[in-house]
């Protein structure tokens, strides 16, 4: 599946989360989700938990690269 935007979906802002990448500059870190899938969750498992997000911001912290 093609990710849209994303430099768009995972910001980076000092005063948010100390710095750490987010999802759309939400207080949801890309660490966090990566310990969702690596627990085993499932992407819709994830999108059940934190509502506000969409299968793509999962997706971008999949492929995000510091």
């Amino acid at each position: 599946m093609e990710i849209n935007n994303l430099n768009d979906r995972i910001t980076v802002d000092a005063a948010i989360c100390n710095g750490k990448p987010t999802i759309r500059g939400k207080r949801i870190t890309v660490q966090t989700i990566l310990g969702f899938l690596s627990a085993g969750n499932t992407v819709e498992e994830i999108l059940a938990q934190y509502p506000m997000l969409e299968e793509q911001d999962i997706l971008a912290c999949l492929h995000f690269k510091k």
